[in-house]
């Protein structure tokens, strides 16, 4: 099992900058694939960045975002620099096993989710 955790919302006015971050315990593994997705009030859970066999992006955050991962202490972070009302969301965490296009589902592990919210 591996939990993840993570940390970093909060209230930010647009044009602003947030770190997000995803701590990851249990049967962790540098070779495993984490990813952030977000989902707004009654839309769908959308991918947002991803670190797997190649790091992606989701066009809207092309630019702005950077995803960057710490192997030694198991976290992943998500850079969010000038920030839209539409990024707001509630972020979550995704991991599962291995390398693979990290923007294609499943994941066999979520966070919790941490609120995000831009005011405009």
């Amino acid at each position: 099992q591996v939990q993840l955790v993570e940390s970093g919302g909060g209230l930010v006015q647009a044009g602003g900058s947030l770190r997000l971050s995803c701590a990851a315990s249990g049967r962790t593994s540098s070779s495993s694939t984490m990813s952030w997705f977000r989902q707004a009030p009654g839309k769908e859970r959308e991918f947002v960045a991803g670190w797997g066999a190649s790091i992606r992006y989701t066009d809207s955050v092309k630019g702005r975002f950077t995803i960057n991962r710490d192997n030694a202490k198991n976290t992943v972070y998500l850079q969010m620099n000038s920030l839209k009302s539409e990024d707001t969301a509630v972020y979550y965490c995704a991991a599962r096993p291995g390398l693979s296009v990290p923007h294609v589902r499943p994941y066999d592990y979520w966070g919790q989710g941490t609120q995000v919210t831009v005011s405009s």
